[in-house]
């Protein structure tokens, strides 16, 4: 109930500060846990990704995101769960894994932070991927959050990493490669991938 109202509240201030295109939304299934990955270019990344979703996004968020009043209560009722400052805690991957294998749709950026470019993608996304067996959505977040100005999000075809399977942790940074061509893929072309 509280999320279906920040959500639609969410809507509609975006609806006039950051009016959306979404293309490709039916490229999410509509069902099983879904890891959705996405570039990161600003702390308003998150709810930018999952708002017009008929799913819940679940994600990562810094601890001292939580302290900030309103902020810390809206992003926990958008299904965000903590993070502690110096890397990702044992706690955190077991969240982020049950979250996925329970069915959940749970995004990640890749880069880790905001403005990196795709040399310095983190492994993350791909550990999660290959633990999980989730599906692997990569999203593209295109316009830079001036007001009034349009943004655009694509979603594309989920990434099949079956090559992968098994192929233990060596695989990580080629995975990683795959999820962030992409995304990168989707940025240029703001059409969404189908490979």
């Amino acid at each position: 109930m509280i999320y279906a109202f920040c959500v639609a509240l969410l809507r509609m201030i975006y609806a006039i500060l950051f009016p959306l295109k979404i293309v490709g939304r039916e490229n999410v299934p509509k069902e099983g846990g879904v890891l959705l990955c996405a570039n990161h270019i600003s702390l308003l990344d998150p709810m930018t990704i999952g708002i017009k979703l008929k799913r819940q996004v679940r994600y990562m968020a810094k601890a001292e995101l939580f302290n900030v009043p309103v902020l810390g209560w809206l992003i926990k009722q958008l299904g965000a769960f903590p993070v502690k400052r110096g890397g990702v805690s044992k706690e955190s991957i077991k969240t982020s894994l049950n979250t996925l294998r329970s069915g959940h749709v749970m995004g990640i950026f890749p880069e880790g932070t905001r403005n990196s470019d795709s040399g310095s993608a983190k492994k993350g996304a791909a550990s999660f991927a290959l633990r999980s067996g989730a599906a692997v959505v990569p999203a593209a977040i295109i316009g830079s959050y001036k007001p009034f100005r349009r943004m655009t999000v694509v979603y594309g075809a989920p990434i099949d990493l079956s090559a992968f399977e098994g192929a233990g942790s060596d695989s990580l940074d080629a995975v990683t490669d795959v999820i962030m061509g992409r995304i990168h893929e989707m940025i240029s072309t703001g059409k969404p991938s189908s490979r």
